[in-house]
């Protein structure tokens, strides 16, 4: 008889080949658009507060060599770390400097971004991403320019933190250095990556 423990981390993706791969398209896809919501079908049931969109990113984009950071609700649950470890072989770090993916629960009590990675002039993607969990995409709120986006794209989510604006501006600034961002809730995913320039609405 198999132990319960054993049985919740077996619960994995359906398909790890193409799941993941669909998975990793959907973040590509995300990142190279800022700011377009792209679906991400996540047929998951990761242990709470993880929600299945950002297990599907963790699942499909880390490994052995992308050790993950967990704010503190995630961190709050040994279970998820549990379920991350197994599924990806990913080391789970408690200092953010030490990540290469950070997964937030919690948008609103978000480090500064300081806290993490920048990457170096010679190597800006020695930098962290960072999958934020977003309980909505809907009112644009925000404006981006940038590459991949033609002209303006108006974009909403919904939590984030309240100096948002401010913190992808000084984010911006440090280009080709900086963080990325992937908003994973809602079915989907979108990027924000450092080369965005984000604006009030």
């Amino acid at each position: 008889m198999s132990h319960p423990a054993a049985a919740a981390l077996s619960a994995g993706f359906d398909d790890p080949v193409f799941d993941a791969q669909a998975s990793f398209r959907a973040a590509m896809w995300a990142l190279a658009r800022p700011g377009r919501v792209e679906r991400l079908d996540a047929r998951l049931a990761p242990p709470a507060p993880l929600l299945p969109e950002a297990a599907a990113l963790a699942l499909a984009l880390c490994d052995y060599e992308t050790p993950i950071w967990l704010d503190a609700p995630l961190a709050a649950a040994p279970a998820v770390g549990a379920f991350l470890r197994f599924h990806t072989g990913a080391p789970i770090v408690e200092e953010p400097g030490a990540a290469r993916f950070a997964l937030i629960a919690d948008p609103r009590g978000l480090n500064d971004f300081t806290a993490f990675p920048q990457g170096s002039p010679d190597y800006p993607d020695a930098s962290v991403t960072l999958i934020l969990q977003v309980e909505s995409f809907g009112k644009s709120d925000l404006v981006l320019e940038g590459p991949g986006i033609k002209g303006t794209a108006g974009f909403g989510a919904a939590p984030l933190p309240v100096d948002f604006v401010a913190r992808m501006a000084a984010n911006r600034a440090l280009f080709p250095r900086g963080v990325d961002l992937l908003l994973a809730g809602a079915g989907g995913v979108a990027g924000l990556p450092r080369s965005v320039f984000v604006k009030e609405g």
